[in-house]
């Protein structure tokens, strides 16, 4: 507490027993007070206790505010994932179109060459598709067997002291999709 405060508070208690032993004396005293407190500024203690019902006032709304903030983040999150895949899929269906056009052709002529040149135009603009999308594909043939891109799924004894440690087949290729794996190779090593 503050020395004003401390005085006021004796003062006032002072003031209170001496109205207990003399009653003409309240009528001065409650008359003092009165004229004090309309000419005095409001209290340290008023003072305080106002600044801290405006803080408690800026805290509530801050903690509504940031629990509305993260409603709004968990909500579009979930519309996000919803719709996620969406681009690749609109890119895809043009591929999808492809492969419908070449099976209706066929159908119609049974012509097995132009069948296989058109399947190939259409793997072609699928890995194009697939490449501008960030997709690649890992390049493990004859390299060293490394753990964090490659699964080997068998080992096969070398036939040259340089294929031990390396890869001699890939069973089915590794993707990096940005730059982040997304697929390992499985791989045959050579021991």
């Amino acid at each position: 507490m503050t020395d004003e405060l401390k005085e006021e508070v004796k003062n006032s208690d002072k003031s209170e027993l001496d109205n207990e032993k003399n009653p003409e004396t309240v009528s001065e005293n409650t008359a003092e007070t009165n004229n004090l407190s309309e000419t005095e500024q409001p209290s340290e203690l008023e003072q305080v206790k106002a600044e801290l019902a405006k803080q408690k006032d800026s805290f509530l709304r801050l903690a509504a505010e940031f629990d509305n903030y993260k409603k709004r983040n968990a909500k579009e999150l979930r519309e996000l994932l919803k719709t996620a895949g969406q681009d690749v899929i609109r890119d895809l269906l043009p591929v999808l179109d492809d492969y419908k056009r070449a099976d209706k052709a066929f159908e119609q002529d049974k012509n097995t060459e132009t069948y296989l040149q058109g399947l190939k135009l259409i793997q072609e603009k699928l890995n194009k598709l697939l490449h501008q999308k960030g997709l690649k594909e890992m390049d493990c043939l004859g390299k060293d067997f490394d753990v964090h891109f490659h699964e080997a799924i068998a080992e096969v004894p070398a036939s040259t002291e340089e294929q031990k440690g390396k890869i001699i087949d890939v069973v089915e290729p590794g993707y990096t999709l940005n730059g982040n794996i997304i697929r390992y190779a499985k791989v045959v090593v050579g021991k």
